[in-house]
């Protein structure tokens, strides 16, 4: 092997192992319910502080990781969390989840989804349409407000309080209907609700008419990682009509939950 090829090989390696001193960074930020700070980190990758701080910086450049205003404390960044979903969107068992969610609509009789948080948003991972001719207009990959929505409280919810803060408090709380909640002390008097009920709902709060149900969908660590969730117009679905259907979602979701991959 000649000089150059030898550098050559030594750079390649060199720059192999950099980017797996990042990704175990970001795996094990990604991995956390709750924001970690750099000792964490150096103890958890068992690097030492200058590199750790190195690969923390360029992450936090990239948009991969967040640094928490006035602490050194890191959470996974809107690029990473956009990665993330976009593995999710074109997951092999989305065929599987898919075939759970139509035999729900089937039950239920009417629209069904499944969704998981990304940032300030719950994002549409999957959505089967009811029959009804009147319907909403939300995709797989279409975004909504976390607070505004029965998924994003469920995942709000069962966030540790400091990460549902952040949230809570750096972005705007906008009066979508009447009925949003747009208060921090309404949003945590309805997160104690639905810890104790087990399901979230969507009293028109983000579109004026329609109602929703939503479930939590937990992968092997008991974590909220997803939700399964009814929609419906009001002239069909309450509140009180969309609660019967609470064993259906909750059959459906712990099905989902075995085809999880993440």
């Amino acid at each position: 092997m000649s000089a150059e090829q030898d550098e050559a090989h030594r750079d390649g390696r060199e720059a192999g192992s950099a980017a797996l001193r990042s990704l175990a960074v970001m795996e094990f930020v990604a991995n956390s319910e709750r924001s970690v700070s750099l000792t964490e980190i150096m103890q958890a990758v068992s690097l030492p502080k200058p590199t750790v701080f190195r690969i923390l910086t360029t992450l936090e450049e990239a948009g991969m990781l967040l640094r928490e205003p006035d602490a050194k404390r890191y959470v996974p960044g809107e690029r990473l969390a956009n990665l993330a979903a976009n593995v999710l969107l074109h997951s092999p068992h989305r065929s599987a989840r898919r075939a759970i969610l139509e035999e729900l609509v089937e039950k239920v009789g009417e629209t069904c989804n499944l969704t998981i948080p990304n940032g300030h948003y719950v994002m549409y991972l999957d959505r089967v349409e009811s029959s009804w001719p009147l319907r909403i207009n939300l995709h797989a990959g279409s975004k909504v407000p976390l607070y505004a929505s029965a998924s994003g409280k469920l995942f709000l919810a069962h966030s540790p309080k400091r990460m549902r803060d952040r949230l809570l408090t750096s972005a705007p709380l906008i009066a979508h209907t009447k009925n949003t909640l747009t208060s921090l002390r309404q949003l945590e008097l309805e997160f104690t609700k639905i810890r104790r009920s087990g399901y979230a709902v969507d009293n028109e709060e983000y579109l004026a008419g329609i109602c929703c149900l939503a479930v939590p969908v937990m992968n092997d660590q008991e974590r909220v990682v997803a939700a399964v969730a009814v929609h419906g117009p009001v002239s069909r679905m309450n509140v009180a009509q969309a609660v019967e259907f609470y064993p259906a979602l909750k059959e459906a979701a712990e099905q989902i939950g075995q085809t999880l991959d993440w």
